[in-house]
């Protein structure tokens, strides 16, 4: 990590907040507001690698939660979809990512929403793509609605790079 780069620094309260000193991460680059990362494996799950984002902060306040795609060769996941959310949500509410004109409803934890299959990863990984921004929204546990909302410049490079930096480990 370049840590002189406005982006760097950007993603710096990002990188703590996912950090875990049991791993070793390596950085495989920053891209515009997105991160390339690769950890070691100290997991069961083996090896990752995933591109991540925090979204674009509002009104002073710091930005919460993550957009993640991240890959796990030894359990043969690529290009899947994570969401931490920037607010706990109501456990009925729907989770809706818009990307560019496209919308999906993700499957929703408390604070954590996925796609629903491989299939819709490879949807939405593909929109991100082609689009300029997304966002994911929600109601939250106190029943007002939120949203995140995302800069997808520099995405395809990170997923790309992610994608490459466990592609030996396949």
């Amino acid at each position: 990590m370049r840590p002189t780069t406005p982006s760097a620094l950007a993603l710096l309260p990002l990188l703590l907040l996912v950090a875990s000193p049991a791993m070793a991460r390596d950085s495989l680059g920053i891209f515009e507001n997105w991160g390339a990362f690769r950890d070691s494996g100290a997991s069961q799950s083996g090896p990752r690698c995933y591109a991540i984002a925090q979204p674009v902060a509002r009104r002073g306040q710091p930005p919460r939660g993550f957009a993640s795609v991240g890959s796990w060769p030894r359990n043969h996941v690529r290009g899947q979809l994570h969401i931490r959310l920037g607010r706990a949500r109501a456990s009925a509410a729907p989770v809706v990512l818009t990307v560019g004109e496209r919308r999906f409803t993700l499957v929703g934890g408390q604070m954590d929403a996925w796609a629903a299959d491989a299939r819709g990863d490879a949807q939405i990984v593909a929109a991100m793509r082609s689009a300029s921004s997304m966002s994911v929204a929600s109601v939250g546990a106190d029943g007002r609605g939120f949203a995140d909302s995302y800069a997808l410049r520099g995405a395809a490079t990170a997923i790309d790079a992610a994608a490459l930096g466990c592609a030996k480990l396949r």
